[in-house]
């Protein structure tokens, strides 16, 4: 009876890998759908284009230095002295004018100006695709921990279940006298270290709902197995050349080395001459306050006529300034732009080094985990093999107790690792994409879905505004809070026959 139980359990542990990584497809989340809620839902990658949307108006700032501007002044002024020399004397007047200034030439600063913010705008966009592939390696990673936490918890449980029988069975036979006390003691430490075992698969378990509903704003749901990953390379080479063109960290380091190189110009742009037209038209009201006065102030029988109470004026010119000495400012200003420049050139050859590390490294994960499987399968086939041997030749008293608690483990330490192989691979896989660059929500088919976020749809939005008083609506967190989600448990999903 209790052989007949152990032997019906130990096929239950069998299928519990494939089971508890795909149980109940019916009503399962996918793969696809935590990285599309991810994509929508991510406080992290919405800061992200927050910040790439205010990166946007640098250009539009810088270009606003080159473009016409218009003051207007207006001002009431109450004379309550009036100097004693003073023949002109209101007791009050109103000042309003309007100023015009168009700049011309200034060396070339709103020119560089400009030219650096469109190159950190490129800069920001690579930076925003690689927050995309880090969250989206962070949401794979995660569930992919969530399935391995299932399969290692539906493991551990089964091998509580086949050692409670064991203990039962063990118990049995020393009250017939078959097996030894030790043989009892032994069968039950094995049992209270698979329950200990269990306790700390169901927190790493909870831990991993955890991470899960931190990244992808809601709770794991009997995750399906995911699919095959596209566009894996052939070899490392072929790997690390892609990276090469396509790592948007790469890339960002690329643009921001450009942009440094405008900031060189545009700091020694302020030794050169500024050249501009300007134009002003002025108008003053004195308000009543000056007393009618005779039509000719020489004849004293002259009639009494009404003063005007206004004035009017207009300007127009051209103004040149020319720097001449400003206590080295100019050449401090470039030789720190020249310094900065060249920290970002020697940023785009860490970030290259890095890349080609991070590819190389990811593609030896990725092929060690591919063998780690293949040898975890072959030592899961081999292990049940040797339990059922053991246990056979255990009835006939060939082998001791121990030797079948040890043929146990042997068998669970085997499928445990088979299952943290195929999660290594399959992440090492997909950190490999990301290093490629092409883990992006159009390389996952994330557009299907009707949610692509494009950065240039802001900048066009933003460019060339020239209206002072145009603003966005107030800010507000677009992401959802995991406050009112409950809990995540250890419970997996129910195992059919």
């Amino acid at each position: 009876m209790h052989k007949g139980g152990v032997v019906n359990r130990l096929v239950l542990s069998g299928s519990a890998i494939a089971l508890a990584l795909a149980a109940n497809p019916a009503q399962a989340d996918t793969l696809q759908e935590a990285l599309t809620d991810a994509y929508v839902n991510n406080p992290t990658l919405e800061a992200a284009r927050a910040n790439q949307r205010a990166t946007d108006e640098g250009v539009q700032i810088e270009r606003s230095a080159g473009l016409p501007s218009v003051d207007g002044a207006a001002s009431v002024t109450e004379f309550i002295k009036q100097r004693s020399t003073s023949f002109f004397t209101p007791d009050r007047v109103l000042t309003a004018g309007v100023d015009l200034g168009v700049p011309i030439y200034s060396g070339g600063a709103v020119r560089n100006s400009v030219a650096a913010a469109k190159e950190r705008v490129q800069a920001g966009r690579a930076d925003l695709r690689g927050f995309e592939s880090a969250i989206f390696t962070r949401v794979v990673a995660a569930y992919m921990d969530v399935l391995r936490g299932q399969a290692l918890v539906a493991l551990s449980a089964n091998q509580v279940d086949v050692l409670l029988v064991n203990v039962s069975a063990t118990s049995d036979r020393f009250e017939i006298g078959d097996l030894t006390r030790t043989d009892v003691a032994q069968s039950q430490a094995r049992l209270a270290l698979a329950e200990g075992d269990l306790r700390s698969a169901q927190a790493n378990l909870i831990a991993a709902r955890e991470d899960y509903i931190a990244l992808v704003g809601k709770a794991p749901t009997d995750l399906q197995a995911p699919p095959p990953l596209p566009g894996l390379p052939g070899d490392v080479e072929t790997a690390v050349d892609v990276a090469l063109e396509n790592n948007p960290d790469l890339i960002a380091a690329k643009e921001r080395a450009a942009a440094a190189g405008y900031d060189i110009e545009v700091a020694g742009s302020s030794r050169l001459p500024r050249l501009s037209v300007f134009a002003g038209y002025d108008y003053d009201n004195y308000l009543g306050s000056i007393a009618d006065g005779p039509l000719d102030p020489s004849d004293p029988n002259s009639p009494i006529v009404p003063s005007d109470q206004t004035a009017t004026a207009a300007s127009a010119g051209v103004s040149l300034r020319i720097p001449l000495f400003q206590g080295g400012r100019p050449a401090a200003l470039q030789r720190q732009a020249t310094a900065r420049a060249t920290a970002a050139f020697e940023n785009v050859v860490a970030a290259e080094r890095d890349v080609i590390a991070q590819t190389r490294a990811a593609y030896s994960s990725w092929q060690a985990s591919l063998a780690i499987i293949e040898s975890s399968q072959s030592a899961v086939d081999a292990a049940a093999l040797s339990l059922e041997g053991v246990r056979a030749e255990n009835s006939i008293g060939n082998r001791t107790i121990l030797d079948v608690l040890n043929a146990e483990q042997e068998l669970l330490s085997s499928r445990v690792q088979l299952v943290t192989a195929r999660r290594n691979a399959y992440v090492a896989g997909f950190s490999l994409l990301a290093a490629m660059g092409r883990a992006e929500a159009r390389d996952l088919g994330l557009g299907d879905e009707g949610v692509l976020y494009d950065p240039i749809d802001n900048y066009d939005r933003v460019s060339g505004s020239v209206w002072d008083w145009g603003r966005d609506p107030a800010p507000e967190a677009k992401t959802s809070s995991t406050v009112d989600i409950p809990a995540p448990t250890a419970e997996i999903p129910e195992i059919e026959d």
